[in-house]
C-alpha cells in the first residue's frame, strides 16, 4: 500500500485504534494500517478495507474474519469498522470494553480487548484523564 493511502487511513481514524479506541498519541510507536479482510482472503488495499489498529488489536485479529460469540456460542463476523458503527456494537464500562451485539462480543473475545494488560493500561489512562472513550 502506498504512503498516501496509509496517511488517509490515519487521518480518517484521527489517530485512534478503530477496534479498542485508544489513541496513537499515548504511545511511542505508530499504529498499524491493517486489512479488515486480509489479503489471503481476497482483501484489497482500498480505503474501504483498511483500518487503523493498535499493535495489540492487530496482532490478535490477524487474518480472522469471524469469531465465536461467547454468549450464544455461534460463529459471527468480527466488527467491520467501515460498515458498522463502533457505538452500536461496543460500550465502555470504566476501562472494560463490552460487546453489546454478537459482532461486538466476538470481536472483544478474538482481539482480547480486555486482556489484563490492556485493561490496566486503559484504566491508568482514564485515571490520568488522557483517554477519552470513543463515541
Amino acid at each position: 500500500m502506498n504512503k498516501a493511502t496509509a496517511d488517509a487511513v490515519r487521518r480518517r481514524a484521527a489517530g485512534r485504534c478503530e477496534y479498542c479506541g485508544v489513541t496513537e498519541a499515548l504511545f511511542r510507536f505508530r499504529f498499524h494500517v491493517e486489512h479488515i479482510i486480509a489479503r489471503q482472503h481476497g482483501g484489497t488495499d482500498t480505503l474501504d478495507n483498511l483500518a487503523l489498529a493498535c499493535g495489540f488489536c492487530n496482532s490478535h485479529k490477524g487474518p480472522n474474519l469471524s469469531g465465536i460469540d461467547p454468549l450464544t456460542r455461534t460463529i459471527v463476523l468480527l466488527f467491520h469498522p467501515r460498515t458498522q458503527r463502533w457505538s452500536e456494537h461496543f460500550c465502555w464500562n470504566g476501562a472494560l470494553i463490552a460487546g453489546t451485539t454478537s459482532h461486538g462480543r466476538a470481536t472483544v473475545s478474538v482481539l482480547a480487548m480486555n486482556d489484563s494488560r490492556q485493561f490496566a493500561m486503559r484504566a491508568r489512562f482514564l485515571d490520568e484523564g488522557i483517554l477519552n472513550p470513543p463515541a
